[in-house]
């Protein structure tokens, strides 16, 4: 079912101003989701480039608390448990946010202990593919041969030598814990966006949404590109959008768009500007290869 924009409530819970870069696609990632959740919402945010946003700047309008880089799913865990204890969770939303670093590598073992004991959250990983916030290092969501700051060097030939390895797939991972909802989503298409956070608060028990957000300052592109290069991650199916309920019922969204080459993904951004032709080629047909399987997958559903 679509969201009508124009339907959504003027209010703004971040508010305003920033203290990050500018063109930072990882805010809206926040304030889309709390256009849909509203004011009963308590928020939690591990360290990362958002919290460096809104602790200086444009801070969150609702309950809000700061974990630590790893905490992020204890800390919501532990506030579903209180509020039951309480009496008081009723028409409350419980919503945590964390960056790849706090939800793939360093948070996965309490994020995967809280869907497993079936707390009653959102979790919101905005994926900007490292450790961007400290550096630009390399997390375990940095794709296949992407640069970064702690990219090893061939020194003898004075170019870049790529760690061979594939991104961590957090939505199949938690989509493996059978957890009752589990989707992706863009800041690039904000109706889906709204309507997968509307759906994922409604399920009683946890629930996992992915948002690769463009980095422009990592990444290497100009600041106004954010939303075009998010767009773009979608329609070449580097980032598809599709959805997963307890853990087998799959759903490809925005399926009939044309699907564009990834050559024009990765020619947008800077991080990728040493591919040969025959790199881009692997990753086209890594990409390929995915984006078959999750059409088995959801062809497989009754």
């Amino acid at each position: 079912m679509a969201v009508n924009l124009k339907a959504l409530p003027e209010e703004e819970l971040i508010g305003a101003g920033r203290s990050g870069c500018a063109g930072c696609a990882a805010m809206l990632v926040p304030r889309i989701a709390l256009k849909a959740l509203g004011a009963q919402t308590i928020l939690i945010s591990a360290t990362g480039c958002v919290i460096s946003n809104y602790t200086h700047a444009g801070s969150p309008q609702v309950p809000f608390m700061h974990s630590l880089l790893p905490g992020a799913a204890s800390l919501i865990a532990g506030i579903d448990s209180g509020l039951l204890a309480l009496g008081k969770r009723d028409g409350i939303t419980l919503m945590a946010i964390a960056g790849d670093g706090g939800t793939a590598d360093i948070g996965l073992q309490a994020l995967s202990g809280a869907a497993e004991r079936g707390h009653r959250f959102l979790y919101v990983c905005y994926d900007n593919e490292g450790y961007m916030n400290t550096g630009g290092q390399r997390s375990g969501t940095t794709p296949f041969d992407a640069n970064t700051s702690t990219t090893p060097a061939d020194r003898s030939e004075g170019i870049a030598w790529i760690d061979l390895t594939k991104k961590k797939d957090m939505p199949l991972i938690m989509a493996a814990h059978g957890i009752p909802y589990v989707a992706t989503a863009s800041v690039a298409y904000p109706q889906d966006f709204l309507r997968k956070v509307k759906a994922a608060a409604a399920v009683d028990g946890p629930s996992y949404l992915h948002v690769v957000t463009p980095c422009n300052y990592r990444w290497g592109f100009d600041e106004g590109l954010s939303v075009k290069v998010s767009k773009a991650a979608v329609q070449t199916h580097v980032a598809p959008l599709f959805e997963v309920e307890r853990g087998h019922k799959y759903t490809l969204n925005l399926k009939d768009q044309p699907k564009r080459p990834v050559a024009d993904y990765l020619k947008l951004q800077s991080r990728f500007r040493h591919l040969s032709d025959e790199q881009i080629a692997s990753i086209q047909a890594q990409v390929d290869e995915r984006w078959e399987y999750l059409r088995r997958l959801a062809g497989a559903n009754p």
